[in-house]
């Protein structure tokens, strides 16, 4: 048993003197990864196409001429909040960007025939109208469905947009 003791006690002391004695500095030296960035286009001063204004552009369908009263309908309105809240705010939110843009303004930034031809037809519009293909690619390929409104249908939400400033 001594003789345990005694070797245990050796290899302890040797193990001890082993790790002693020279003194190393380690230094250790943080280095940061390299970060490959991948050139891009230049960033283009043009204005995104849901920022565009096009009053001028009635789009491509069955609308060619609507005339707007002065005053909102309010009856008009309370059916298009409806239809709007039922049809498209699963990709439509008021005041700030989702699957597609916000309707907030869109009254200062496009004529209404356009608005009554995008839903009625988002498809026809996405295929033949330049603004329409614009906000196609602005927002990451994500057509618009075709909800199969009604002119009626489309007309009361375009005057629930009336309201959105």
């Amino acid at each position: 048993m001594t003789a345990i003791l005694k070797l245990s006690f050796l290899l302890t002391v040797g193990l001890l003197i082993s790790c002693g004695g020279k003194e190393e500095k380690l230094k250790f030296k943080y280095r940061k990864p390299k970060i490959e960035t991948k050139k891009t286009a230049p960033v283009s001063d043009e204005v995104p196409a849901s920022k565009r204004i096009t009053l001028d552009n009635k789009g491509v369908g069955e609308i060619k001429s609507l005339k707007l009263d002065l005053i909102i309908n309010e009856v008009m309105v309370e059916k298009g909040v409806a239809l709007f809240k039922t049809n498209c705010t699963a990709c439509h939110k008021i005041g700030k960007r989702f699957i597609g843009p916000s309707p907030t303004g869109i009254m200062e930034r496009r004529s209404p025939e356009w608005i009554m031809n995008m839903i009625l037809d988002p498809s026809l519009m996405a295929e033949q109208d330049q603004c329409a293909k614009d906000l196609l690619v602005e927002f990451n390929g994500a057509a618009m469905a075709n909800q199969n409104m009604t002119v009626p249908q489309a007309r009361y939400i375009l005057e629930y947009f009336r309201t959105l400033k």
